[in-house]
């Protein structure tokens, strides 16, 4: 079997299609756990286990202004809550989860893109 590479090639904000810049190099995290193993006196150690929340980060959607794509990711920055995100990437599997926007949206006129990242509880899912 063949590892397929290549960018994310759209994403799904609650039901809403983005394109995604073709030389984009986002990073995936699953969520889960994450262990740190601590050290006792007597030089034996103890596991502690973290729950680690899933991101996909440095993605740069395509955005169009006459279809008001900066104004809904703000609206959507703002909500309270998660919602549906999905990834489709080259290799053809779709991952998704719950999750909100993170961090600044600042959109660039010159490249008519926007860096943006995604985070959310519990994990990413292969669809």
């Amino acid at each position: 079997m063949t590892a397929v590479g290549g960018p994310i090639v759209s994403v799904e904000v609650d039901g809403r299609y983005f394109s995604v810049a073709a030389d984009a190099d986002a990073g995936r995290q699953i969520g889960g756990k994450t262990n740190e193993v601590q050290s006792n006196g007597d030089n034996t150690g103890r596991l502690i286990k973290s729950a680690k929340t899933w991101m996909v980060d440095a993605l740069s959607l395509a955005i169009d202004d006459l279809l008001d794509h900066q104004e809904y990711l703000q609206s959507k920055a703002n909500e309270n809550g998660f919602f549906p995100i999905s990834f489709s990437f080259s290799s053809g599997t779709v991952w998704g989860g719950l999750g909100q926007i993170v961090d600044e949206l600042k959109f660039s006129n010159q490249n008519a893109t926007m860096p943006i990242s995604f985070s959310g509880p519990g994990s990413l899912t292969q669809q």
